[in-house]
């Protein structure tokens, strides 16, 4: 049975001493510590431990004993000296005193134009090395691809619709809803300032070329970077927090395979259809407000767009959404593989996610933009 740790405070001629009695583990320090605490300030330079009556003494122990003398009057250097014999006192105290790192220093916040400059370089050194994994992820997935399609048994069907379902069909609503109020204030503004120069017709042509060439492709990628991403990246990243992960890998199943190429392909044929929904909900918006507001029966609407409207507008818009499915998808995945052990870290790559995806729909559709224009479509 353990015996109950306690320790008596005297002040010999040269020094002060603390002598130990009892038990001093885990076990029975627990009710110590206050009275160890008003000990704390009485321990000089040159305290001594006597151990002559300690009995079992652990790690618990001698922390609280090295705690005690770090939090006297002579600080973390105070050397303890110990008096009396005992079978690992001596060599638990100094263990103990070894481990202790000190209090953390405060983090140094660079300043001035080195610490501007500082800052700068580690982002951009950041933004480079993630650039780089981006782009070998981006590789390593088009491989997996190509495996797949040489061997078309590999292919996770049933996790391909799953996600067609959650990623994409289930987007429609808000997509077609969300469009069809850009179409509707596209066309208000349109009427508006047409309208002062005797021009309401050409609202008409306004309307559709928008919405056929950009903004049905946009606000369906914007959509799907903000609700999709967040989605994919939270899914497989709480997968790797589980280590869910790890074991899949251990039973022979390659996670680009199971998680990563489903939601690629799913993406792929989900988001040309989100952007023809897109696209015609947007050109319905301007419709009504084209009927309500200058007159413009719908025979009218639908017989100018047809006169007026080449297709090729439709499919400058439409090329883009495959080009933003495989990068949307890609970062998605990318950030969710890349979750560490901890929720912040989970938070943080969701962010990002959403952060990039936005940001590479806004990019793309620029270059896209900036090509066609220079191809005169």
């Amino acid at each position: 049975m353990a015996e109950t740790a306690a320790f008596d405070f005297r002040e010999d001629e040269h020094a002060p001493v603390l002598a130990l009695r009892g038990d001093w583990t885990v076990d029975t320090i627990s009710g110590l510590e206050n009275g160890l605490s008003e000990v704390s300030e009485k321990l000089t330079q040159g305290a001594v431990v006597d151990v002559s009556s300690l009995g079992r003494f652990d790690v618990a122990g001698a922390y609280l004993i090295d705690r005690t003398f770090r939090e006297s009057a002579a600080g973390d250097k105070v050397r303890i000296a110990i008096r009396g014999e005992h079978a690992n006192a001596m060599r638990l105290l100094q263990a103990t005193r070894k481990s202790y790192a000190g209090p953390a220093a405060d983090p140094r916040q660079p300043t001035g134009l080195k610490g501007f400059a500082e800052v700068t370089g580690r982002a951009v050194a950041a933004i480079g090395e993630e650039i780089i994994e981006t782009v070998g992820f981006f590789g390593e997935t088009l491989v997996v691809i190509g495996r797949q399609l040489t061997n078309w048994r590999r292919i996770r069907a049933v996790s391909v619709v799953h996600v067609m379902e959650t990623a994409g069909l289930n987007a429609l609503p808000i997509v077609a809803l969300l469009s069809f109020f850009i179409g509707l204030v596209v066309a208000y503004l349109g009427a508006r300032i047409l309208g002062d120069f005797g021009a309401s017709v050409f609202t008409v042509e306004l309307v559709t070329f928008s919405m056929l060439r950009e903004f049905g492709v946009v606000i369906t990628g914007v959509i799907l970077a903000g609700r999709t991403n967040s989605s994919f990246t939270a899914e497989i990243g709480a997968m790797k927090m589980r280590q869910e992960i790890d074991a899949m890998r251990v039973i022979g199943i390659n996670p680009m395979d199971a998680l990563v190429v489903p939601r690629v392909v799913a993406m792929l044929v989900m988001t040309p259809i989100l952007t023809f929904a897109a696209m015609m909900s947007g050109i319905f918006g301007g419709l009504l407000v084209c009927w309500s507001s200058l007159g413009v029966s719908p025979n009218m609407f639908f017989a100018r767009i047809a006169e007026v409207v080449p297709a090729q507008h439709f499919w400058v818009g439409f090329v883009k959404a495959p080009a933003f499915a495989i990068v949307l998808a890609i970062i998605a995945c990318k950030q969710g593989l890349s979750v560490g052990g901890d929720v912040g870290s989970l938070g943080s790559r969701v962010t990002t996610s959403v952060v990039q995806g936005i940001f590479m729909v806004i990019l793309l559709d620029a270059i896209f933009a900036l090509w066609f224009l220079e191809m005169n479509w």
